[in-house]
């Protein structure tokens, strides 16, 4: 009976352990623009930097993007438009926890980017 409670709670307690660590998704996405000072075409260059806050790797992350332009080259396998005012990150491949993505794009103002969906693989 004894070695049936202490399996009991071993199982939970790993229960609990496991779900804290894989209960990532989009608040564990943190996205920062910041300024450059340099400018392409007149138009001002952001960086950008896409942070996952999460233990767990995360991928096939999405952004909402609308109406994204730039006047400089974004390398299409860290941030593509993909149509429908989302964009992709990482050509939907996995970040590492606690990893970043960054990329640099020119246009003026700014585009207000937010993670609309993620998958954690844990």
């Amino acid at each position: 009976m004894a070695t049936m409670v202490k399996l009991s709670i071993s199982l939970l307690l790993l229960t609990l352990i496991t779900k804290g660590v894989c209960d990532c998704g989009l608040n564990n996405i943190t996205i920062g623009t910041i300024r450059s000072g340099r400018e392409t075409k007149g138009k001002a260059e952001w960086n950008v930097v896409v942070v996952n806050n999460c233990d767990c790797p995360m991928q096939k992350m999405v952004l909402s993007c609308n109406g994204f332009h730039t006047t400089e080259p974004v390398d299409p396998t860290i941030f593509k438009p993909t149509g429908d005012n989302k964009c992709s990150i990482n050509n939907g491949g996995s970040i590492p926890g606690k990893n970043t993505v960054k990329f640099s794009y020119a246009w003026d103002p700014p585009f207000f980017l937010r993670p609309t969906s993620v998958i954690a693989s844990c």
